[in-house]
């Protein structure tokens, strides 16, 4: 598929961005009564031989409202844990695996019912394990892996970056939705 032809997708919902326990709070009644989100996480790169950052960002989004959470700026962490262990609650995403066991380092959960969307595809005969090439495939559209390098610890985020961790989240929601 010639990428130049396929339009580019982004979220086109609410994205919340969390930056406080304050505002996690105000938005958990909502993510409580999510019954499914896409799940995925950003970490500031590393670029020296030894260089590990902790996991910077978690981004969980429905079809409607993606929820960005700055992980180092928060002290609680028991939404997520409940989210993480609800056996009702549909976590779906790429390349998951790293992603819980970083999560893991910051506190600790039993995930439930995580679906590996790479596991999905290759049960469907997909061709491409990727998120992009996913996309490509599956909806004959594109996303931006623009900012998936940048400092995810940044003071400040720059809207390109979130509407990207937004995104990356949503979407793979999305493909899975069209899948099964």
């Amino acid at each position: 598929m010639d990428e130049s032809t396929l339009n580019f997708l982004s979220f086109p919902g609410k994205i919340h961005l969390i930056n406080t326990d304050a505002e996690l709070k105000a938005v958990a009644p909502a993510m409580l009564e999510t019954k499914e989100f896409g799940f995925d996480t950003e970490t500031r790169p590393a670029f020296k031989k030894g260089e590990v950052y902790q996991v910077a960002l978690l981004q969980l989004s429905t079809e409607t409202d993606a929820y960005i959470i700055r992980l180092m700026r928060l002290k609680s962490f028991e939404l997520f844990k409940t989210i993480f262990e609800n056996p009702e609650v549909l976590k779906v995403g790429v390349a998951i695996r790293d992603d819980l066991k970083q999560l893991q380092k910051r506190f600790q959960f039993t995930p439930k019912n995580f679906i590996e969307l790479q596991s999905v595809a290759k049960a469907k005969g997909l061709e491409n394990m990727g998120l992009k090439g996913m996309t490509e495939e599956v909806l004959g559209a594109t996303i931006s892996k623009g900012p998936k390098t940048t400092n995810w610890e940044a003071h400040e985020l720059t809207d390109r970056q979130i509407l990207y961790a937004a995104t990356d989240a949503w979407i793979g929601l999305k493909i899975y939705n069209k899948l099964k």
